[in-house]
């Protein structure tokens, strides 16, 4: 197998980046990076500790990540499976990533900075939907911005609708349990369980 295992051999395959792929990068929040933000109802966040990686998807509504200022992300952890493999990262190494999406669009923007989390009462109460604050709340500092082109989406023809599978066309949680656990968990009455149980507890 052949490798690319050096700097110069890796750019020299490549070739320089376009000025525009540059001149996109900032330090900071600016006025058309924050609109993209505010419009997008889901983010992956990449964190690092020990252990090694994680990836892990985030959503809610438009802007449920909030922009404070243009150095800075807020980001409420709502319920999940109390796993908090992005939090025991943070804890221990504060770098953290962000891919925001929206349905239908092909950008994606990349943030890329530091967390700590917050569990200032004040903070988690601004979060609150239905009286339920989450937990806690990411303060994310950040270190640079930019967009990425479409091309990945358009490859993959995300967004539409007629290449969306069907529910039957991929294991389902319960079967993925299941097979995990030798059917000591999860199953059929798992999954007719789960979208109600996904309902009562989103927040």
């Amino acid at each position: 197998m052949t490798t690319i295992s050096t700097l110069p051999a890796l750019e020299a395959l490549y070739g320089e980046a376009g000025e525009a792929s540059i001149v996109k990068e900032t330090d900071r929040i600016v006025p058309v990076y924050r609109a993209f933000i505010e419009a997008s109802p889901f983010a992956a966040l990449a964190t690092r500790g020990p252990e090694g990686l994680d990836c892990s998807p985030r959503g809610d509504g438009p802007g449920f990540i909030r922009v404070q200022d243009e150095k800075t992300l807020l980001l409420p952890d709502r319920r999940g499976n109390n796993r908090i493999d992005s939090l025991r990262n943070i804890v221990r190494d504060p770098q953290v990533a962000l891919l925001f999406l929206i349905p239908g669009i092909g950008e994606t923007l990349r943030v890329n900075g530091r967390a700590v989390i917050s569990v200032e009462p004040s903070l988690l109460a601004s979060f609150a939907v239905d009286g339920k604050a989450p937990k806690s709340v990411l303060v994310i500092t950040v270190d640079s911005v930019f967009f990425q082109c479409s091309r990945a989406i358009v490859r993959a023809d995300l967004w539409n609708p007629d290449k969306h599978l069907s529910r039957k066309a991929v294991p389902s949680a319960g079967e993925m349990i299941a097979a995990l656990s030798q059917d000591r968990l999860g199953g059929e009455a798992y999954d007719r369980a789960l979208p109600e149980r996904v309902k009562t507890t989103l927040y």
